[in-house]
């Protein structure tokens, strides 16, 4: 059961991630300048309660997964990559994007891309991981 939760936690942030990556900053990106700051300020409302739920199950999830299977090296992976996720997101991200309410920035977009493929990246280590915990059951 743990190591379903771990999968479903980690394809839930891979999900989500792919969303944020594929679809929400792109379309962020053809926002017309005169619309950036009422833009912006309506992606941060809507997504902010999503990122709370999707980084507390994959926390609460890869918490339980590494105290339920200490020698697991899947489970440690899968976990790591989500903090990489994680604290990528707190440490880059969320800079990035106060950096934006202030106005768009070509550079301080251009950064966020890239941070964003990181967390992008990790996220799917993650469910990889988390996959290969499963399957070697």
């Amino acid at each position: 059961m743990t190591l379903a939760l771990l999968l479903g936690g980690c394809c839930l942030h891979l999900g989500f991630q792919a969303t944020v990556t594929l679809l929400v900053y792109p379309a962020l990106g053809r926002v017309p300048d005169e619309e950036w700051a009422e833009a912006h300020a309506a992606h941060s409302r809507r997504i902010a309660p999503v990122v709370a739920v999707v980084y507390l199950a994959v926390a609460a999830v890869g918490t339980i997964a590494v105290v339920d299977r200490p020698g697991d090296g899947w489970v440690w992976a899968a976990g790591g990559a989500s903090l990489v996720a994680g604290l990528t997101t707190a440490a880059r991200a969320a800079p990035l994007h106060r950096r934006l309410e202030q106005g768009r920035d070509a550079a301080t977009f251009t950064a966020l891309l890239r941070v964003d493929r990181v967390r992008l990246g990790a996220a799917a280590v993650a469910a990889v991981a988390a996959l290969g915990a499963v399957l070697a059951g």
